[in-house]
This record gives C-alpha cells, structure tokens and sequence, in this order.
C-alpha cells in the first residue's frame, strides 16, 4: 500500500509543480526575528532557511 501512496504523492507534486507560474512578478519579503524587513531578489537564485521555535 505505501508504494501506491508514495507514487499518487509524486504524481500529485509534478502536477502542482506545473500547474505554478515560471517566475515571480514581485520580490518576496519577511520579517526577521527584529521586526525588519528582508526582502529576497529575483534576479538571482536565492536559498534561504525557515528556523520557528515553539515557546
């Protein structure tokens, strides 16, 4: 039963993968840990990492 799940769940990611636009139209900002803005450029690829904490 798993390999069947496992395999609907990569069908299921192609299709929404897609389904999405190729690029983005505005740049994306968050919030830090200060309540600052940080905004990510589109012209070039960008990694960034999403640590939360539960307190």
């Amino acid at each position: 039963m798993k390999p069947k799940l496992l395999v609907l769940f990569f069908i299921a990611v192609l299709v929404l993968s897609a389904c999405g636009p190729k690029t983005l139209s505005e740049p994306i900002t968050l919030h830090n840990q200060n309540q600052k803005e940080v905004t990510f450029p589109l012209d070039k690829p960008t990694v960034f990492f999403f640590i939360t904490t539960y307190t």
